[in-house]
């Protein structure tokens, strides 16, 4: 029976270029995605461009820009960068967007009713010379507890969470005048009254990732604090809510409804029920880096449980630990970072994602060099899998005229095929990405030592049968492998699938013998040099 499956990215600030750390920690969702399409279920993958918020208003700022600009021309990039890299999102869209834009709105007013919120009033930021409450981002100062430039949310140097107030000598941004303090009555969220149902809900899920479990268990331990819904701005959603005109909903509480927002967008187009993908009986992964791992099983749960509807909680959360380059962060502010809109013309973007899921960080910090994408490349793309497929496919062409020979299935082979399915399936079903990929990988080198250990350049004169057996045995395992690698590789995989004409199920695949082959190219190429 088909299971709907929502699969949710984490939404990029639309006020910078995406750098090969995002698409580490989002693939596994992409991956994820296709599998299950493969094996039959009802896929919802969804994610957007998150263009409201102070980081984009600072940079239309800077560039003398509007937000809606900046964020529009950052959108662009990203949904042809993700295009590129072959993600198969069902929906990706934005926050800008009316649908989005109406959802968040509908929500929020049957959140407004709820227990969970009332209003309070509190000192914030005042700029008198720019006339308006500073976000945090917009007030710069020194650290009270490390004496470093802190901005009004974190301090950069040491970590500390800040309230603009705390800053020593603040300065607003915009203009460099010293902010006052000054009254503003918000709506605020009861993450206090939610604290219960929330510890409930980390510990009845033994199976998240474990920096997801530490991390929310630590901000429990320490004791939730209620959080503003609203703010004093003017880029964002309008608040539908008497006397808050001139406010804007805070984005951490509109963004993660982006996930109900798009899926919705998917469901309309299906003509499917969406209150069905929100309901018992699906199956939810968000897929992020541990940055986000708090809005996602502290701030989403809140708001859905608040909210009153009933709709479904987070059911795997596949949180990543961060890519660092060359050993050292990425740093967009000092441009130490791999641009992906400089890179995916350059490489073949399976390589790319072999690289990144292969040695991405799925339970510890991993680092990019171009030594090692380079190395595995051309050892374990083009030197394993690539050769296999290669030494077959030319041996078929050059003395069987692109002809599938006849053989039947070794019983070895198939129970290998069978059970790489099997292992495979159910370590991605638990988001173990990387351990999925490896099981498939061992099928790589047994293939190869199956072809060396048949010898067909020897058979093909001394035992014509065993030959033809042999490469027929070797076709059935490139089009298995081709199934495999799909949700991982899925370029090279679509290749694979069109020669031998088989499916995308993620089941047992036969090419029946006397299949004429077309003209087939290799795979992947071996990288001499770094290309840009």
């Amino acid at each position: 029976m088909k299971q709907k499956i929502l699969i949710g990215g984490a939404w990029p600030y639309a006020n910078g270029s995406l750098h090969i750390g995002h698409i580490a920690g989002l693939l596994p969702g992409d991956v994820l995605a296709r599998y299950h399409r493969a094996i039959g279920n009802d896929v919802y993958y969804v994610s957007g461009s998150d263009c409201h918020g102070t980081p984009v208003t600072i940079r239309a700022n800077k560039e003398g820009k509007t937000p809606g600009a900046v964020s529009e021309e950052y959108h662009k990039e990203f949904t042809k960068c993700f295009t590129k890299l072959g993600f198969s999102y069902d929906y990706y869209g934005k926050t800008t967007q009316k649908a989005h834009k109406e959802f968040v709105k509908d929500f929020h007013k049957k959140l407004y009713n709820s227990k969970y919120v009332f209003e309070k009033a509190l000192p914030q930021s005042y700029c008198n010379h720019c006339g308006e409450f500073l976000p945090d981002r917009y007030v710069e100062g020194t650290c009270p507890y490390c004496g470093g430039l802190a901005r009004g949310d974190q301090c950069e140097i040491c970590g500390t969470v800040l309230d603009t107030e705390q800053l020593l000598e603040p300065k607003c941004l915009i203009c460099g005048d010293t902010p006052v303090l000054r009254e503003s009555k918000h709506l605020y969220l009861d993450l206090i009254g939610l604290q219960t149902e929330l510890q409930s809900l980390v510990d009845s899920h033994p199976g998240w990732r474990k920096n997801a479990i530490s991390l929310t268990n630590r901000y429990l331990a320490e004791g939730l604090k209620d959080r503003a819904l609203t703010r004093d701005l003017k880029w964002g959603i309008d608040v539908p809510f008497d006397g808050y005109e001139q406010k804007r909903i805070y984005i951490w509480a509109e963004n993660v409804l982006g996930y109900l927002s798009m899926s919705k967008e998917v469901a309309e187009k299906r003509d499917v029920d969406f209150k069905e993908l929100w309901g018992e009986g699906a199956r939810h992964y968000y897929v992020h880096a541990k940055d986000n791992i708090p809005f996602h099983t502290l701030i989403l749960p809140a708001l859905l449980i608040a909210e009153g509807e009933g709709y479904h909680l987070p059911d795997d959360i596949i949180s990543n630990e961060y890519l660092t380059l060359e050993g050292t962060k990425i740093s967009t502010s000092r441009n130490h970072a791999i641009w992906v809109k400089d890179i995916y013309e350059s490489y073949n973007p399976d390589a790319l994602r072999y690289f990144l899921i292969a040695n991405g960080p799925e339970k510890r910090d991993t680092d990019f060099t171009f030594h090692e994408f380079i190395k595995s490349n051309n050892t374990e793309l083009v030197g394993a899998y690539g050769n296999f497929v290669n030494r077959t496919l030319v041996f078929l062409h050059k003395y069987f005229d692109s002809t599938v020979t006849n053989g039947s299935l070794d019983l070895e082979i198939k129970t290998a095929i069978a059970d790489t399915y099997d292992k495979a399936g159910a370590l991605l079903e638990r988001g173990s990405i990387k351990e999925a990929l490896e099981s498939i990988l061992e099928l790589v080198r047994g293939s190869n030592k199956f072809f060396d250990r048949r010898t067909p350049w020897t058979t093909r004169t001394t035992d014509i049968n065993s030959c033809e057996d042999t490469l027929y045995n070797c076709v059935q395992l490139i089009a298995n492998l081709a199934v495999l690698f799909a949700p991982f590789l899925p370029f090279s995989s679509e290749k694979v699938s069109k020669w031998l004409k088989i499916s995308k199920d993620w089941k047992l695949q036969v090419v029946p013998a006397g299949l004429k082959l077309p003209d087939s190219d290799l795979l992947f190429e071996r990288i001499e040099k770094i290309n840009h």
